[in-house]
């Protein structure tokens, strides 16, 4: 396990000590993980994806680039970990909202206005997303993050839609479908709000919510 400079340029100011106990040890590293990663939507988010060098990054971040190095194995892994901790944000924020909501309609009210809620406050986090997605590819070429990286979230809507079908709420319809062009409006909400900086979010998530709700309810015959 090696440790970061001291300020003698030696391991730990060049006095020997005894190494800190394990779990001290693994909570710092989180931290400064976090830290990086921090640094990293920072600097993508203003200076855009090609341009952000690692030496950008361990700038903002106020450590060496050896330090980066040492949290993680190159600058796809820190990409990968950024996108990781932005969804882990947002997900547990989600989440904490979701388990008193009963029927898709409310479900569908608290998703989409949640992360619009969340995005909102995270703006930054949202612009670095953006230039990671369209800019991030794999060695063979293809986007790093896409349809195929998305699967997870798909198969989760698809849950949702067929447990309300199940219960009678929502009509037939193809789930898988109806999850992928939910997900793909909430993409676009974000995309055209990164346009139109002034454009009015929560009330788009609204409109999104009955957009959906109307699309997918099932049909009940008025009272007589």
């Amino acid at each position: 396990m090696r440790s970061e400079n001291g300020p003698s340029g030696q391991p730990g100011g060049g006095k020997s000590r005894q190494p800190a106990p394990e779990p001290e040890r693994s909570l710092i590293e989180k931290v400064r993980r976090a830290q990086i990663v921090e640094a990293a939507i920072e600097v993508i988010a203003v200076r855009g994806f090609a341009k952000a060098s690692m030496a950008q990054i361990a700038e903002q971040a106020g450590v060496s680039k050896g330090v980066i190095s040492y949290h993680f194995a190159g600058k796809n892994e820190l990409i990968e970990r950024t996108v990781e901790q932005v969804y882990d944000g947002l997900g547990t924020f989600v989440a904490s909202r979701l388990p008193e909501q009963t029927g898709t309609a409310a479900w569908l009210r608290v998703y989409i206005g949640s992360i619009a809620e969340y995005m909102a406050d995270h703006r930054i986090q949202l612009s670095a997303l953006g230039e990671i997605f369209t800019n991030f590819r794999t060695e063979d070429g293809g986007l790093r993050y896409g349809i195929a990286s998305s699967e997870s979230i798909y198969a989760h809507l698809e849950d949702v839609f067929r447990a309300g079908q199940q219960c009678g709420e929502l009509r037939a319809f193809d789930a898988r479908v109806m999850a992928v062009s939910l997900q793909a409006a909430i993409d676009d909400m974000f995309a055209y709000w990164s346009v139109h900086p002034d454009h009015d979010l929560t009330a788009h998530a609204r409109e999104l919510t009955d957009l959906f709700w109307h699309a997918t309810r099932a049909d009940r015959p008025s009272a007589s």
